[in-house]
């Protein structure tokens, strides 16, 4: 063999090695990369939106009356407006005929595409999601929310950050008329009739049933006076403490109010069963 052959015969070898190695080389970096696509597909921290379940809400039929639609959204939003008033203070009743007056009971444009029930504005520092809205201007920025319950969240931190609304939380849980008034006065809007309309919705759907539900009082209205004394006849198999169970009072209020310094009464005997002046 020629030396020029044997040349010719090296510089081929050299190049079938050398593509060789640059399909292995080719393969094994496709076989790296689905590997790399399943990492960035799985996420690696969940948002809340994600992990908590999304809000049940039950649909207006056809043709409902206003009476029946906001029946309805009370149904839908009654439990977050109480676990809001929980956690920050504010009554379940004013949060939920907010809730109404805002949205139009859920109706309105900007409740339905974006689950903003509080006309809540982007403001400075908002990062999330918003739409652009007609309102005092046009196109007007509004926070957008993936689930109604996010939306009540954010008005409990717009009212409970922010310094103007202070003075709210001076007032008592059960005094909406308060809140009601303290809400335009604080400058959250600007209609003069914003308070009574809150105060109508509230008294309309007895709205203030929910906050004394989280307080766990009786609600404290003005009853008419009477002036029978409420007392107790004594049956057979009575005893003080199965009368004080009876009336939610103590053993020991009991007989107080009857003068008693034993604990034996008699069949027929009449107590008094709360406080009776002299």
């Amino acid at each position: 063999m020629s030396k020029k052959a044997i040349k010719l015969f090296f510089i081929c070898s050299l190049l079938l090695l050398s593509c060789k190695s640059k399909k292995k080389l080719a393969t094994s970096s496709n076989k790296k990369h689905p590997k790399t696509e399943r990492i960035q597909k799985s996420p690696k921290i969940e948002t809340p939106e994600k992990v908590i379940n999304k809000t049940k809400i039950k649909p207006t039929p056809k043709n409902a009356s206003y009476t029946e639609i906001v029946s309805i959204y009370i149904d839908n939003y009654s439990e977050i407006a109480k676990e809001e008033m929980v956690q920050y203070g504010i009554p379940a009743s004013i949060t939920l005929a907010q809730g109404i007056l805002e949205s139009g009971a859920g109706r309105a444009a900007l409740s339905k595409k974006s689950n903003n029930h509080f006309g809540i504005k982007c403001h400075k520092g908002w990062t999330g999601e918003r739409v652009y809205h007609d309102d005092d201007e046009l196109q007007e920025c509004f926070r957008k929310y993936k689930d109604p319950k996010y939306s009540f969240r954010d008005h409990s931190l717009f009212l409970t950050q922010r310094t103007r609304y202070e003075g709210l939380f001076a007032y008592k849980k059960n005094d909406y008329k308060s809140w009601a008034k303290g809400l335009r006065k604080a400058g959250y809007a600007t209609d003069p009739k914003y308070p009574q309309k809150l105060i109508n919705i509230i008294e309309t759907y007895q709205l203030y049933s929910y906050d004394v539900e989280v307080l766990g009082k009786k609600n404290k209205r003005k009853k008419e006076k009477s002036s029978k004394v409420k007392t107790y006849f004594v049956l057979k198999g009575d005893t003080l403490f199965s009368i004080s169970r009876k009336f939610d009072i103590t053993v020991a209020a009991l007989k107080r109010y009857n003068g008693l310094v034993s604990n034996t009464i008699n069949i027929g005997q009449e107590l008094y069963v709360h406080s009776v002046k002299n």
